[in-house]
């Protein structure tokens, strides 16, 4: 072997050792897949597929809230209707006696049509609402002094009719955004509500800061039997004579109101179980109002 020969040979080496080093060492740079990346690719995908899921069963929920809600709009004021209908076939169909008793019906029919119209501006000012076209005056309110107006209101009430109303009242510095005639108004017709469908028993109302979620939950604890629920679709298909009508709104109307309302100020109605405790001597289903704190940092005397 000549003298060429060996060069080629010893070039050839060179480079190859040079090469193998290059590969090393590009081999070490690039970083390894970790064996826990398909775990945290797969626990992403389930984290997605359960909020895909919460916002499914929300989205249900609200759709059969609103049919709700339309089946007892047309519930409520069908009702009234009736009645009208009812005295204007009397007169139609000479079926009064004399023009005084006709004249009679038609004060009646005169009377019941302004409580109609009541119950119509009742229904469409939380529509407004809701819809923006009344606006909400929403703002830092003390909740104390919501609960403080609430008490002073109904527990003469309460308390013409034996019922115990405890209020425990939250600390001054909590302060709650929300319109103040609204959330008034929705904790005065809670408490009304109760007190209207209740037998025995007594009544509570509290507050619970949630420091997590910045949000409080107004709780009112109530009898279980004094409890309104949420009305069924199918009210639309149900009938009333007009000797069964009401012309007021019903306590399962003005419960939808309030929810409404409350979703508008970005809160919560919800019914859910009472906590047990050992004060607890009756049983008692909660309605709880969840509502947003204002930080303390956020409030300017």
């Amino acid at each position: 072997m000549n003298f060429i020969n060996w060069l080629y040979l010893g070039t050839g080496i060179g480079l190859g050792i040079g090469f193998c080093k290059l590969f090393l060492q590009s081999s070490k740079s690039t970083p390894t897949p970790s064996p826990s990346a398909p775990q945290q690719a797969e626990t992403q995908l389930l984290q997605q597929l359960k909020q895909s899921q919460l916002a499914y069963e929300m989205a249900q929920e609200m759709s059969q809230f609103q049919a709700g809600f339309l089946a007892r709009t047309s519930h409520e004021l069908r009702s009234p209707l009736n009645g009208l209908i009812g005295l204007h076939q009397l007169i139609l169909n000479d079926l009064c006696e004399n023009p005084a008793e006709e004249r009679e019906f038609v004060g009646q029919a005169y009377e019941r049509s302004l409580k109609l119209l009541k119950m119509m501006d009742e229904i469409l000012s939380v529509a407004r609402t809701e819809h923006g076209t009344n606006k909400l005056d929403i703002q830092p309110i003390q909740l104390i002094q919501v609960l403080q107006e609430v008490h002073k209101l109904t527990h003469m009430l309460a308390a013409n009719r034996n019922y115990p109303l405890t209020v425990t009242l939250p600390e001054p510095e909590i302060y709650v955004l929300a319109d103040m005639r609204w959330l008034r108004q929705i904790l005065l017709n809670l408490v009304d509500t109760t007190i209207s469908q209740m037998e025995e028993g007594s009544i509570c109302l509290s507050t619970h800061i949630l420091p997590i979620n910045n949000c409080i939950h107004i709780c009112l604890d109530i009898p279980s039997h004094a409890v309104i629920w949420s009305e069924r679709i199918d009210l639309i298909e149900s009938k009333e004579s007009p000797e069964q009508e009401n012309t007021n709104l019903s306590s399962e109307m003005k419960l939808l109101l309030n929810q409404k309302l409350l979703e508008v100020m970005a809160g919560k109605l919800e019914i859910v179980p009472s906590p047990i405790t050992q004060e607890v001597t009756q049983n008692w289903t909660r309605l709880q109002i969840s509502m947003p704190l204002v930080p303390q940092g956020g409030i300017k005397n």
